[in-house]
């Protein structure tokens, strides 16, 4: 089964690049890994964090794909279709 979201998803500008924005808005810093939603570009932390920002990102506005926002990895996942791409 192929995912029309991966397909389609455009890469957004970041809306941060200092690290996950509910973190930072929070003064957290404890995040593990950082996504970024394909859709609107916000930053979040990863679900190995312990606030899971990227997962709740998804579910608060059902955006689709999110990308890993780590250097040099590319990697994308999407929640609706539960595909790596």
């Amino acid at each position: 089964m192929s995912c029309a979201h991966l397909a389609e998803a455009a890469k957004p500008e970041p809306q941060s690049t200092d690290g996950c924005q509910d973190c930072l808005e929070n003064g957290w810093s404890d995040w593990v890994h950082l996504r970024l939603c394909l859709t609107c570009g916000r930053v979040s932390c990863c679900d190995s964090s312990p606030r899971r920002h990227a997962t709740a990102h998804f579910h608060a506005t059902e955006h689709p794909v999110i990308q890993s926002f780590q250097p040099g990895e590319s990697w994308r996942w999407c929640y609706a279709d539960e595909q790596v791409g």
